[in-house]
């Protein structure tokens, strides 16, 4: 029965397991492909030198890939609280009906099985057919002869299901907690509360662009003229970054609305354009703490990604052979770290888009009883989540014109070559990642919020 049940509430909550799903999936593809990465050239035909490089390499990447579990442990805790905020009304239900916690903690530990087996499945499939694609860039990092080798590697697929597992139960036992902790009446209103977030309002309001440009002014300084300070506190400047982007956002979410309304108010009073500009400067103004942790996230990427292919393919075209043996395995795993902390970071500002947006479902109720259109309200879903994807995506560029300021002085001084087009190609990968998660949270909002 409670087999029965955990099947039907996943096909009724379709929609809303799309983006946790496709996260879950893109997760364990990851791990998989990084995971087996050396196995994959390990098959190839490779010299002894070769051989022996790669053989010392995989312990490197199996090393670092406690790492990427743990950012992944991360985005799925955070995905599966999205999930029981979203389903918490139906959990009510069931406690009104007289099924005990024990019970609706059978049902969680069952949906939590169901979807991230079939994830894990789809992910590990997926990883398989993508290995190739992997493949010729971690051949070409290397210095190997690439060609197509379309293999399954069982030491890969328990690893990457055992750590998937691991991250899986322990977010359902968190979630199934979280659940029992709560009254009735707490399920009953938590998907129409809103959510907490960090307050900045200590700071008056015209200081905060100036106390937010001078925090990333000190992180920006230290990352071009005192390497020392930039490595040695890597995790405050980080932090500093963070509080300081979060700062800017705050304050432009409540600034522009007002000019916008001020200088152009037949633009304003079309349309829906007053109700996207407010709930603009809401979301914005009350998230502006998540938004700028993934502002600095995928920036992160961006560097990570660039220094990887800098100091690993970057130095290969650049005929430059000094360093590249010791070089290559820290590129590579720059590279996959680098795709990790973006999928994280796309996934985070879908989640956070989908979570405020069942807080916005009275407001577009209310606007299509006054009769607005289905058009015009699929029209303000896109333009609110092109905001709160672009802001971040915009302060990421900006943050990384001093980071790939830094890394182009050392990959040039190393022999690195092509680097614009490394960075333009990353860039590109960056934005068509957060091009298909943005197109799928409007997908996701509308049907949620357009009924």
């Amino acid at each position: 029965m409670y087999l029965k049940i955990a099947f039907g509430n996943i096909r009724r909550a379709l929609s809303d397991y799309s983006v946790y799903f496709l996260t879950l999936m893109l997760a364990a593809c990851l791990l998989y492909a990084f995971t087996s990465s050396m196995d994959y050239l390990l098959a190839l035909d490779l010299t002894d030198q070769q051989r022996d490089l790669c053989a010392s390499s995989a312990n490197i990447t199996e090393a670092f890939s406690i790492f990427m579990v743990i950012v992944f442990a991360f985005l799925v805790l955070y995905a599966n609280r999205f999930i029981l905020r979203r389903r918490s009304r139906e959990f009510a239900l069931y406690g009104i009906l007289g099924m005990g916690g024990a019970r609706v903690s059978m049902i969680l530990l069952l949906e939590g099985a169901i979807v991230g087996v079939i994830a894990l499945v789809c992910g590990i499939v997926l990883g398989i057919l993508a290995s190739p694609l992997f493949g010729v860039v971690a051949a070409f990092v290397f210095n190997a002869p690439w060609s197509l080798v379309l293999e399954v590697f069982p030491q890969a697929i328990m690893w990457t299901s055992g750590c998937f597992c691991a991250l899986m139960l322990f977010a359902t036992l968190l979630g199934m907690r979280s659940m029992r902790k709560k009254s009735l009446l707490e399920l009953l209103s938590e998907d129409r509360t809103p959510q907490e977030s960090v307050k900045t309002s200590r700071i008056p309001r015209a200081l905060q662009p100036i106390v937010g440009f001078a925090l990333n002014l000190v992180v920006w300084y230290a990352c071009l003229f005192n390497l020392p300070l930039f490595l040695g506190f890597i995790v405050p400047l980080g932090v500093a970054a963070t509080f300081g982007t979060g700062l800017i956002f705050r304050y432009f979410a409540g600034r522009i609305p007002e000019r916008r309304a001020r200088r152009h108010p037949d633009w304003y009073w079309r349309g829906l354009n007053s109700f996207v500009t407010r709930q603009i400067e809401w979301k914005v103004g009350a998230s502006s703490t998540a938004m700028a942790c993934t502002c600095v996230l995928v920036a992160v990427s961006i560097c990570m990604m660039v220094s990887g292919m800098a100091f690993s393919v970057g130095m290969r075209l650049g005929s430059n052979e000094i360093l590249i043996d010791a070089l290559s395995p820290i590129g590579y795993i720059g590279i996959f770290y680098g795709l990790t902390f973006l999928v994280t970071a796309s996934a985070v500002l879908a989640l956070q888009q989908l979570s405020e947006g069942v807080e916005s479902i009275e407001r577009y109720k209310t606007l299509a009883k006054l009769g607005t259109s289905e058009k015009m309200l699929k029209g303000a879903v896109r333009k609110q989540a092109a905001i709160y994807f672009a802001a971040p995506f915009v302060g990421a560029l900006v943050h990384c014109i001093f980071g790939l300021a830094l890394i182009a002085f050392l990959a040039f001084s190393l022999g690195s070559g092509q680097f614009p087009l490394i960075v333009g190609g990353t860039i590109g990968v960056t934005f068509v990642l957060m091009l298909a998660y943005y197109a799928l949270t409007c997908r996701q909002c509308a049907r949620m919020l357009v009924k």
